[in-house]
């Protein structure tokens, strides 16, 4: 048992470097490495080596990384897709359920009790997969809010309504009210004991009524509200644990608690240790004759989830909803992987199903539950990125440094353009202000190297130095230009003295007097323009591309009247030092600095006409 429990966590580590090596979800390779302990390869794993021990360390590793997700969801996150969120774990699950139970039933001719129960199990995706491929492909807010929301809630639902499914109907054969009740009672013991759990948490908290060190007593006082809250609720109502975990977690990610930091941290390599550790012992599990059994009806029902179900449901989930470009819909489309829950429990349920002698339905179950694992994560988590970057979803992002209002103003005012910011500061409370506003945040040191990298300035197209001291700002914009080789680097500069300084090195330097007075000239002079101005981003904008449409170029202006949306103009046309207001006979040539001036939506359409590959 040493030797395995060993190897289990060192190919899951090994796992977790290689994924982070090669930007690439881990999950595939504590599935291979699984593979290749389990009775596929070296044999070193087997159902004999948990005992009757695998459901209760299986359970606690759930509970910890369901909780840890879930404490990523503040209310915050969650607004910025809650139409999208709502439908993919409401109208979206629903189809899932339906479309693969249904598939299942005719490609394998099993009962349609197990077919629902696949089709339970298969709704869930799960943060075990969703947040690597957060974490590889840097997506926009309201992209990886509605992956992860959906993650989190349809991993409760999913084992739930895989519960009663199970007892109720498949056991049982007692389908009816009874299975609705069971289902409501048992996500309702999971929801009140996780309230309690996350209550008690917080009083312990926020009363520091923990002896000892507090940052310590915090981390493991968090701890014991996942695995507690699961264990009460699972022991009065089976998988209703699931649902508690997952409760605790969103409600203390949504109070004021202290030393949120250090737990963030803390229950993330728990989380980090026991994915690689049930993720690698349930894959080196699995029956791989069951899934190779299913043949040609395996791949069928895996060309149906992921080409006609995950499609179907990300588009509608979308429908009507601006701030998704199509490439978000498309990448939503793309990537549907499953994860812990629908793996943990079909083992689970075949083993019980095999020791009641049904033999027959525990391959069906594992050969079509996993056979979809191992098809999704492989393709779809495995090569997220690379269909991130095809459909253009990962954003360049501007970092700014400094997270005071200066840098929070500038950030709002980015991501009304859907630039994807990230705000660096090592003041706590305005790293705290920054979060609670809905902000990408990197708590750490700006003029440190290590702290812009994981800012992710490698894959920056501009940095933007707003802190209140000049030393700091030229030392951030010295780090990222001769460091990093950037060159869009911006800087607040203070004294007026000092801008020389920043301009000598190539920085955009922005005298903060001197803007000050424009605006109040501006606002004594010309008022309705500074309104107008000071209002940008929200009912009308101003941006400056640079022309990248052949099919434009060589085209006057009154020869692109169909080109240019109602309630958009050409304000400025710059080439090189030349920067002018065009006659409407003046040719466009590729490349040009186009500025144009209008309603936001018909600005935002004219960017992408005269700029495509933005």
């Amino acid at each position: 048992m040493l030797l395995t429990v060993v190897a289990i966590f060192a190919v899951g580590i090994a796992g977790q470097l290689l994924g982070g090596r090669l930007r690439v979800p881990s999950v595939i390779f504590y599935l291979g490495g699984g593979l290749l302990l389990g009775e596929v390869g070296i044999g070193l794993i087997s159902l004999e080596t948990f005992g009757a021990g695998l459901t209760t360390v299986v359970g606690l590793s759930v509970a910890v990384i369901v909780f840890d997700g879930a404490l990523a969801l503040r209310l915050d996150r969650i607004r910025a897709a809650e139409t999208a969120s709502l439908r993919l774990v409401t109208i979206g699950a629903l189809i899932t359920f339906v479309g693969t139970a249904v598939p299942v039933r005719l490609l394998t001719g099993t009962d349609w009790e197990l077919a629902a129960l696949i089709g339970a199990l298969l709704v869930a995706t799960g943060p075990t997969v969703i947040t690597p491929i957060v974490n590889v492909v840097q997506l926009r807010p309201h992209v990886s809010a509605a992956l992860e929301t959906e993650g989190i809630v349809n991993d409760v639902t999913a084992a739930i309504a895989a519960v009663v499914i199970f007892e109720e109907v498949l056991l049982l054969e007692a389908f009816g009210p009874n299975t609705a009740v069971a289902f409501v009672e048992r996500l309702g013991v999971g929801v009140a004991t996780g309230v309690v759990a996350a209550g008690v948490t917080y009083y312990l908290l926020r009363e520091e009524l923990l002896p000892g060190e507090g940052t310590r007593s915090a981390r493991f006082t968090v701890l014991l509200a996942a695995i507690g809250s699961y264990g009460v609720a699972d022991t009065v109502s089976a998988e209703a644990g699931v649902a508690a975990a997952a409760t605790a977690g969103m409600v203390l990610a949504n109070v004021d608690i202290p030393h949120r930091e250090t737990i963030e941290e803390f229950s993330e390599d728990m989380t980090l240790l026991l994915l690689a550790f049930v993720f690698v012992s349930l894959a080196a599990l699995v029956d791989v004759e069951a899934v190779l059994g299913l043949g040609l009806a395996g791949v069928a029902l895996v060309a149906v989830l992921m080409l006609v179900l995950r499609p179907l449901v990300a588009l509608i989930s979308t429908t009507g909803i601006e701030q998704f470009t199509w490439s978000e819909r498309l990448f939503l489309s793309a990537v549907g992987p499953r994860g812990i829950i629908p793996a943990s429990v079909a083992t689970l349920f075949a083993i019980e199903l095999a020791a009641g002698g049904d033999d027959a339905a525990a391959a069906t179950l594992l050969g079509a539950v996993f056979i979809v694992i191992f098809a999704t994560d492989a393709i779809e988590a495995g090569f997220a990125r690379q269909i991130g970057d095809a459909l253009g979803v990962t954003p360049m992002r501007m970092i700014i440094v400094g997270g005071g209002r200066v840098g929070r103003s500038l950030a709002t005012q980015l991501e009304s353009r859907n630039e994807f910011v990230v705000l660096v500061d090592d003041d706590e409370d305005h790293c705290e202000t920054a979060r609670e506003e809905g902000f990408q945040v990197v708590a750490g040191d700006g003029t440190d190297a290590a702290t812009l990298q994981t800012a992710g300035i490698d894959e920056a197209k501009g940095l933007v130095a707003v802190t209140g001291d000049d030393d700091i700002n030229l030392l951030v914009c010295q780090t990222a230009m001769t460091k990093f080789g950037l060159d869009d680097v911006y800087a607040r500069v203070n004294n007026p003295d000092n801008v020389e300084q920043f301009e000598a090195l190539g920085v955009g330097a922005v005298d903060e007097p001197q803007a000050a007075a424009y605006a109040l000239d501006n606002q004594i002079e010309r008022p309705a323009l500074a309104r107008w101005m000071n209002d940008l981003g929200d009912s009308h904008d101003i941006i400056e591309i640079e022309m990248t449409a052949e099919h434009i170029a060589g085209k006057s202006i009154r020869e692109l009247t169909d080109e240019i949306p109602g309630g958009c103009l050409i304000a400025e046309i710059g080439r090189g030092d030349d920067a002018h207001v065009p006659d409407a006979d003046e040719t466009i040539e590729y490349g040009d600095q186009i500025t144009f001036l209008g309603d936001s939506a018909a600005v935002k359409k004219a960017v992408g006409r005269f700029h495509p590959h933005d």
